[in-house]
C-alpha cells in the first residue's frame, strides 16, 4: 500500500473506534438479551453440531437469574481423540459432572481425570480445558456454569 491509499483509509481507521461499541457497553447490554429463567423444566436443545463432529453439545438453558446471576447448562459429547477444547477463564465458575468415559480436566494448573460419576470444579478466573482421555472411547458430562453475566 502507497501512501496516497493510505491517506485514503485514514480517515475511516480514525473514525472506526467512535463506531464500534466499547466492551463496556457491550457488556453492560448482555444481560439484557438473556431471558429471564424461571422454576420449570428445560429439556435439552437440539445439537450444536453434526452428529458425527468431534464435539457435541446440548444445551439446556442459558439465562439470568434473580441479583443479576448468569446460569447456563448442557451436555457434551466427545468422541474419541476428539481435539481438546482451547484454555479458557471465565468470569463464571463451572461444574462438570462425568456421565460415561474419561475426561483430562486441568483447571488452575492441575491436571485431573474425571471418570463417571466424578465432579470437576473451575473457579471463576483460573485456566481451564477439558478433553477425552481415551484415543478409543467416547466420554460425556454435564456441564452447570454460575457467574456474573459476561
Amino acid at each position: 500500500m502507497n501512501r496516497r491509499e493510505f491517506s485514503v483509509l485514514l480517515p475511516m481507521l480514525i473514525a472506526a473506534p467512535a463506531l464500534a461499541p466499547t466492551a463496556q457497553a457491550q457488556s453492560a447490554a448482555a444481560p439484557a438479551q438473556l431471558p429471564k429463567l424461571i422454576s420449570g423444566l428445560y429439556p435439552p436443545g437440539p445439537a450444536s453440531a453434526a452428529p458425527t463432529a468431534p464435539r457435541i453439545s446440548n444445551r439446556f438453558l442459558l439465562g439470568m437469574l434473580p441479583d443479576n446471576i448468569r446460569l447456563e447448562s448442557h451436555t457434551t459429547h466427545l468422541a474419541p481423540g476428539a481435539p481438546p477444547e482451547a484454555i479458557g477463564h471465565h468470569k463464571h465458575s463451572e461444574l462438570w459432572f462425568m456421565r460415561e468415559g474419561e475426561a483430562t480436566l486441568m483447571t488452575a494448573g492441575a491436571t485431573h481425570t474425571l471418570k463417571p460419576g466424578d465432579m470437576g470444579v473451575c473457579i471463576a478466573g483460573d485456566e481451564h480445558f477439558i478433553t477425552n482421555a481415551s484415543k478409543t472411547e467416547p466420554a460425556s458430562y454435564f456441564v452447570v456454569a454460575v457467574g456474573p453475566p459476561e
